[in-house]
């Protein structure tokens, strides 16, 4: 398994059996974004923000609009990064909110390297790995983290300090950040991004987007799409950046960079030490001529749908 993950990673076997940049360069453009419009960006974790949408901030801002980003949660759920970036073989609930609060930090610089200025930023603090839950069977109730042992908010400079981790104190929070942000455009997760945190924020996205008559103000992206996604791993500027395999049916929408927009996202990127460090190659990989955005968040009818859980 670790041999064909190796060997289709190889940019020259990427483009050699790989026809999938053919159909990025016949995806038709996405809407430029326009002066006076304010852009908010719906971020699961530190650094999804910049993996699915850094050159898009940029043209944002370069456009004369505003743009806006939420972190739903600090990540702080993964416990081999504070294995290497603090040194500890067993890390507990206090190198686990330690993390938690250095990515906040990490958070806040790669907004400012993209244009984002802090006052434009939110940082509500929940539980990174939980979200499911919390729209779930903790809706009500508080939830108690399991890597952090915290079940209220607990990060410095969050939108809510010690509101507790139960969805509806979360969906309080977004209700209050587009409330204050009035966005006309929201870049949020697809429903079909692996990751639970992803898709339960898209769920939740929709929900309160569609409540307010909004539903087709949400532009929606992916980064976790698939297995080994995106191929090859590592930093391949002059590559595209292709169709995600588990959202290959969505209908995509291509964001064309520049050279200077790749390379202030690849800045964005390195500024997540304590993740590049583990997942370097991963990240790096987003850093491509183009971004992927689609109006919906499912496919045209009499297409099948993909399911989080599918294989690609």
């Amino acid at each position: 398994m670790l041999a064909l993950a190796a060997w289709i990673n190889l940019p020259a076997v990427n483009r050699m059996f790989d026809r999938s940049a053919d159909r990025v360069a016949a995806l038709p453009p996405a809407s430029p974004f326009r002066s006076g419009q304010r852009v908010l960006v719906l971020s699961p974790h530190p650094d999804d923000e910049t993996l699915c949408c850094a050159g898009m901030i940029q043209q944002a801002e370069s456009a004369g609009a505003q743009v806006y980003v939420v972190w739903a949660t600090a990540g702080d759920g993964f416990e081999f990064d504070a294995v290497l970036t603090q040194r500890v073989l067993d890390p507990g609930p206090q190198q686990m909110r330690r993390l938690g609060n250095g990515r906040v930090q990490e958070a806040r610089r790669a907004a400012a390297v993209l244009g984002v200025p802090a006052p434009r930023t939110f940082m509500l603090g929940y539980p990174d790995g939980g979200l499911f839950r919390l729209f779930t069977t903790h809706y009500e109730e508080a939830y108690t983290a399991p890597h952090t042992g915290a079940s209220a908010v607990y990060v410095q400079d969050a939108l809510t300090p010690g509101a507790p981790y139960t969805g509806r104190a979360l969906e309080d929070d977004l209700r209050r950040v587009l409330d204050q942000v009035r966005p006309d455009v929201v870049l949020a997760p697809a429903p079909q991004d692996f990751h639970t945190d992803h898709h339960t924020l898209s769920f939740i996205a929709l929900r309160l987007m569609s409540a307010r008559g909004q539903e087709d103000r949400l532009r929606f992206w992916v980064v976790h799409g698939g297995l080994e996604w995106p191929i090859p791993k590592g930093l391949h500027e002059n590559l595209p950046l292709t169709l995600p395999p588990l959202a290959a049916r969505l209908p995509w929408e291509r964001v064309s960079l520049t050279a200077e927009q790749e390379q202030r996202k690849l800045e964005a990127v390195n500024t997540y030490q304590t993740q590049t460090r583990i997942l370097g190659r991963f990240m790096r990989a987003f850093v491509r001529q183009n971004e992927l955005l689609s109006p919906e968040p499912l496919p045209e009818q009499g297409q099948a749908a993909e399911a989080p859980g599918n294989a690609p």
